[in-house]
């Protein structure tokens, strides 16, 4: 099976672990290696599985979800040369009302679920398929709840995932934003991501080589961004009353009409952070973005923004280590803070933050590799607690002490000047 590269905070590509991933450990980190040949699951007293748990959202709306198979007949598919058009999937989540005979939303679909065990779980948590049921893990959000009337029409923000990374990863900050009054869509980006599960149970896989050339990855930073255009503009259909789902399948009541799309803001990891900086260069509609510690490809990387920005550092991310960061910085005219979070690495700002303390037979070694010494608790809230007030700012208009200086809250949170 191909490794994959991901987008370093250095800016490089790094390979090494026999799966497809974008949430492959950084450059110098060892394999997840198993204690004593222990499992790496999570276990009952009993011994029974138990399911891996999210973080409850902590806004004041109930949060709904809903799926969409989206097709751009305007592009063939940049990776497979057979395909004469482009298909996405994303999710929408928002504030929702009190649905309480709903099913609860998946964390992932049931055939990316599957394939994730076999692929990413390796790479991010040296998990063997079988040994956890990734199935099985809930969001908070109800499958197809009505949209929230009390909450207005609601501001959007666009969220892309990490290189070959599924659009689940973000959801323990995505949940928390849609429970705060936003509309919040995630995007799978196909065939990069290691998996896509379509309507009907077709699954997609990535198409990229076991060492993506510079070239390539140049290239799927454009597809991403033209990915998010595209969406942004259906949601302008769905805005306008129109349903852009491939299979019409039915939307919430009162999602149509419902979007605020004069306050438009986006947010990803690593490459996603990259993804959305570009974005919001391109696009006179984006009007603000954060990064959550990823090394900035593309023609943003020089010109910087004119638009409000936050960079979001894990601890050995900085300016001095990450030339694009530096002149990213240098040239960004508007307004723009960066923050480090003591203790935190990359995958800090992933769900992996929340799901691989419940792990049972990961080394302690491997543990602080992947999401560093930064408590979970205060990682999960400072990140999201930071994020919201971003958004709250410069898309709602509302004033925040926490861009002033340091919280105390949130005692792990640097602001560099």
């Amino acid at each position: 099976m191909p490794t994959f590269a991901r987008t370093v905070p250095t800016g490089k590509a790094i390979t090494g672990l026999a799966v497809a991933a974008a949430l492959v450990a950084p450059a110098g980190t060892p394999a997840l290696a198993r204690s004593s040949g222990e499992a790496a699951t999570l276990t009952r007293s009993s011994g029974e599985a138990a399911p891996l748990t999210l973080p409850a959202p902590t806004g004041r709306y109930p949060v709904g979800t809903v799926p969409l198979h989206l097709v751009d007949r305007s592009r063939p598919d940049p990776w497979v040369a057979a395909r004469p058009y482009r298909e996405l999937m994303v999710s929408v989540w928002y504030p929702a009302r009190r649905s309480p005979n709903l099913p609860t939303a998946p964390h992932m679909s049931p055939r990316a679920a599957e394939d994730f065990g076999k692929t990413l779980a390796a790479a991010l948590f040296g998990v063997k398929p079988g040994e956890v049921d990734w199935a099985v893990t809930e969001t908070h959000a109800g499958a197809g709840a009505p949209v929230s009337r009390s909450a207005g029409r609601l501001p959007v923000v666009l969220f892309s995932p990490g290189f070959g990374a599924p659009r689940s990863v973000g959801t323990t900050v995505i949940e928390d934003l849609a429970s705060r009054g936003y509309v919040v869509v995630s995007v799978d980006h196909t065939h990069e991501a290691a998996q896509v599960e379509f309507p009907g149970g077709r699954l997609e896989r990535s198409t990229f080589p076991p060492q993506p050339t510079q070239d390539a990855m140049n290239k799927a930073l454009e597809v991403r961004v033209a990915d998010t255009r595209f969406v942004l503009d259906q949601l302008t259909r769905l805005d306008g009353g129109h349903n852009p789902d491939a299979g019409r399948r039915p939307l919430p009541a009162g999602l149509r009409g419902g979007l605020d799309l004069s306050r438009v803001g986006m947010l990803g990891h690593s490459m996603g952070g990259a993804t959305a900086a570009q974005v919001v260069h391109d696009d006179r509609r984006v009007d603000a973005g954060v990064n959550l510690d990823g090394g900035h490809r593309g023609a943003v990387a020089r010109t910087g923004l004119a638009k409000p920005f936050l960079q979001v550092a894990a601890e050995q991310h900085t300016r001095v280590g990450d030339p694009t960061w530096w002149s990213f910085w240098d040239r960004s005219k508007g307004w723009k803070r960066e923050l480090r979070f003591t203790g935190a690495r990359h995958y800090s700002f992933t769900d992996a933050e929340a799901l691989a303390p419940q792990l049972t037979g990961l080394p302690e070694n491997a543990l602080r590799e992947l999401i560093g010494t930064i408590g979970p608790d205060q990682a999960v809230a400072a990140q999201r607690a930071y994020v919201a007030a971003f958004f709250d700012l410069h898309l709602k208009g509302r004033d925040t002490p926490l861009f002033d200086g340091p919280a105390g809250r949130y005692p792990a949170v640097e602001l560099i000047p």
